[in-house]
């Protein structure tokens, strides 16, 4: 940060935001306050995670029947303890748990959105110190203010959405989120314990030279995909071949692909007919934050945001990234 500049914290931001609608009451930048809270206190324990016995798999399985991790389930009991104690949060969605969590106090039964995360994304490079990080959604219930939440209000295509975006634990930490106003990324400053404004109205490339994708997987994608990936491979009269960078977190990709542009995709296969990340924890998160951030999004057909919702861990092929990248990638798979 350069000398004399104001800085400018995460509710500092929220609050200006807040102030350029007259109806506004506060609640979005209270629930984006508590999900930075949630997100230090992980964050602090990401970072001691060797000198403590809290990396390696948990010894259970979550709803989808991967293994977890132990920091997944402590970073998940974190994130819903601080939001149960919002007094803007009616309830949780959570990739970790079976069904979704209705806080029935009374606070919580007149609060006005709900919301949904994926706690520690990317948790299987936990071990070996690679970024990971916490994903989340926030809608607008469509139950009645004053009783307890049920499951229509999580089920909500992403042009609902209120708010959407992730955290980072990388080489710094940082909390990126967008609303229809835009997208903006904030460091966390250890310093004064602080997210500050770091990445101002951020806007994904209209192109970008990297692809990234578990490239091992090709032999089971359809043909028109494996033509696209042959594209990026190869040198033409266009272009010479892609970069290919791949992470294997979707929010360490997702980043890389807001900030230098890109396309990130996850795509059906032979065995996961219809894609293996949740629509609702990943997918519509991370797609509207590309949109409102001049990028694009697909399931192969159509926006991720116009997706109809009929489950909470619903799984969809999903395709993220640069506006012109995007596009030659649905013209070999459309």
């Amino acid at each position: 940060m350069k000398p004399g500049k104001k800085i400018i914290t995460l509710d500092e931001f929220t609050i200006e935001q807040t102030r350029l609608f007259s109806k506004a009451t506060g609640g979005l930048s209270t629930l984006l306050r508590d999900i930075g809270l949630a997100s230090k206190v992980i964050n602090e324990k990401v970072n001691k995670a060797g000198l403590v016995d809290i990396i390696g798999a948990q010894g259970t399985e979550n709803v989808q029947g991967e293994q977890q991790m132990k920091l997944d389930v402590y970073a998940d009991d974190i994130m819903i303890r601080v939001l149960k104690t919002s007094v803007d949060c009616a309830g949780i969605a959570s990739e970790e748990n079976d069904d979704f969590i209705a806080y029935e106090d009374e606070y919580s039964c007149n609060a006005k959105y709900v919301v949904l995360f994926d706690p520690l994304d990317g948790s299987s490079n936990i071990d070996v110190n690679a970024s990971i990080g916490t994903i989340f959604s926030i809608y607008r219930r469509v139950s009645p203010v004053g009783t307890p939440v049920v499951e229509a209000d999580f089920l909500q295509s992403g042009r609902k959405l209120m708010a959407a975006g992730y955290v980072i634990y990388g080489s710094s930490t940082m909390m990126v989120y967008g609303t229809k106003l835009g997208v903006n990324g904030f460091t966390l400053d250890s310093s004064i314990g602080e997210f500050c404004l770091s990445h101002k109205d951020m806007q994904v490339p209209k192109d970008g030279k990297i692809y990234s994708v578990n490239q091992g997987n090709t032999a089971k994608y359809e043909q028109g995909l494996k033509d696209y990936l042959t594209y990026c491979m190869e040198d033409n009269e266009d272009k010479k071949a892609l970069t290919h960078r791949y992470i294997g977190s979707m929010v360490a990709d997702m980043h890389r692909t807001l900030i230098k542009g890109g396309i990130f995709f996850y795509p059906a296969d032979r065995n996961n007919a219809t894609g293996k990340l949740r629509l609702q924890y990943e997918c519509n998160p991370m797609a509207f934050l590309a949109e409102m951030a001049g990028g694009k999004s697909s399931d192969g057909e159509k926006s991720i945001l116009d997706i109809e919702p009929t489950e909470l861990h619903q799984r969809v092929p999903v395709f993220i990234g640069s506006e012109n990248m995007m596009d030659k990638a649905l013209s070999f798979i459309s």
